[in-house]
């Protein structure tokens, strides 16, 4: 049996409390909410929806997170004090260590893609197996034939034509 594909409206989906810890609090009371709506097979990634309201807070990143602005806007102020708008439609990424102060004026909501990475010597590991299987097999762990061509993203990730 195939794993279940996740299909969401982040826009729409319902969210529950998912509170700002208070120490990262810097001006206002910014309430957040939020709902997991995937997650990988290993754990090491999921997908949110998120929203908050007003307010200002230090966001400290423990893994990768690759956010899309779906409503409102966030000022989002980085390490080196450079203030960027982000607003329906944008597309930003925060690397797992970063830190970065959000101040939103009114309400955002976003959806999110977290992944928390491995060490390289086990992603090494990890892709020489997926190699491995893909030659044994004639089929990629990746979603593809083997020998079908592919080019390759960010990363080094490859992707695959429809």
């Amino acid at each position: 049996m195939s794993p279940s594909i996740a299909f969401a409206d982040p826009a729409t989906v319902e969210l529950g409390p998912s509170p700002i810890p208070q120490s990262w609090i810097v001006e206002g009371a910014p309430q957040a909410r939020a709902k997991q709506l995937a997650q990988s097979a290993d754990g090491t990634s999921m997908i949110m929806a998120w929203s908050c309201t007003a307010g200002s807070f230090t966001w400290n990143y423990a893994g990768d997170e690759t956010v899309h602005i779906i409503s409102g806007e966030v000022f989002v102020t980085d390490g080196d004090g450079e203030v960027r708008r982000l607003g329906p439609g944008d597309m930003a990424f925060f690397p797992a260590g970063s830190r970065s102060t959000w101040r939103i004026p009114h309400e955002v909501r976003k959806l999110a893609v977290c992944r928390h990475g491995m060490p390289r010597p086990l992603g090494t590991v990890l892709r020489v197996w997926n190699k491995l299987m893909d030659r044994a097999t004639g089929f990629s762990a990746r979603g593809a034939k083997a020998d079908e061509p592919a080019v390759m993203g960010a990363a080094g990730t490859r992707v695959v034509s429809a």
